[in-house]
């Protein structure tokens, strides 16, 4: 008797279908809880943050670069002899462009200002 070359392949075929719809479901349970803890872990990044270097660090490099250069939003080079500090307060808690509003807590907007006005 000859066996069937296929069997295998086909036994695979449906352990591994059947693997997918397992994990995927498994994902789905992870994912309800996942939502549950955002809200707690973003209030942990709020806090961790307190000087603007760490501010920068965590929601302005992506788009001024980690060397003030500018990447996908405008270099910070020089901003301070071409803005007020008021005006870059205002930019950083209202958004100017494509730069939203809340990226810096209102409480260190401030500082922040200081800090970016001697960005040279």
């Amino acid at each position: 008797m000859k066996r069937n070359p296929v069997i295998p392949y086909i036994l695979v075929m449906v352990f591994g279908i059947v693997l997918v719809f397992i994990l995927s479901f498994k994902g789905l349970g992870d994912m309800k809880e996942m939502a549950k803890d955002n809200g707690k872990g973003s209030e942990t990044t709020e806090v961790a943050a307190t000087k603007p270097e760490d501010i920068y660090k965590q929601t302005c490099v992506a788009c001024h670069g980690d060397q003030y250069q500018g990447v996908v939003g405008p270099t910070l080079k020089g901003v301070g002899s071409k803005y007020s500090k008021a005006e870059i307060v205002n930019i950083i808690t209202k958004g100017k462009g494509n730069m939203p509003s809340g990226l810096v807590p209102q409480e260190q907007a401030e500082a922040m200002a200081e800090w970016v006005s001697k960005i040279k």
